[in-house]
């Protein structure tokens, strides 16, 4: 699943997130309401979690297939991961990264990066922006 859709299916979803009058938001993985690209194969998935109406920041969940890749791009605003099962590559300018599950990094806005996930298995993990997310393709 391509980051676009699920950043669009994330949007898709605010409204539903909104309409909890208490504010508060609880998702448990064995009880997570994944969203599935139509038409894709790969077993992409994602959740939204949160909204933020003022920033325009989301949270989400995201599930990825062992060895799927997530092709370079930037956000415009500050992006944060965690992840929860699996290993995750993270390909920056700097060099490859590795985060393990427990793992946390911090991306600034603009920094252009590339993930993919393990051979050995899925991948899920907690994405965090500040802002509103748009991903913009790297060639």
């Amino acid at each position: 699943m391509r980051l676009a859709t699920l950043l669009w299916t994330a949007a898709a979803g605010m409204a539903a997130a909104a309409s909890n009058p208490s504010g508060a938001e609880i998702v448990n993985l064995d009880e997570a309401q994944w969203s599935y690209e139509k038409g894709s194969s790969d077993g992409s998935a994602g959740v939204l979690l949160h909204s933020d109406e003022r920033t325009g920041g989301i949270d989400l969940l995201v599930r990825q297939p062992a060895g799927n890749v997530i092709a370079p791009h930037y956000h415009d605003s500050n992006e944060r991961i965690i992840v929860v099962e699996g290993q995750l590559t993270l390909h920056l300018e700097s060099g490859d990264k590795f985060i393990k599950a427990g793992g946390f990094a911090f991306l600034p806005a603009r920094e252009v990066q590339r993930l993919s996930c393990g051979a050995a298995s899925r991948c899920t993990f907690y994405l965090s922006w500040d802002g509103k997310p748009a991903s913009h393709k790297v060639e």
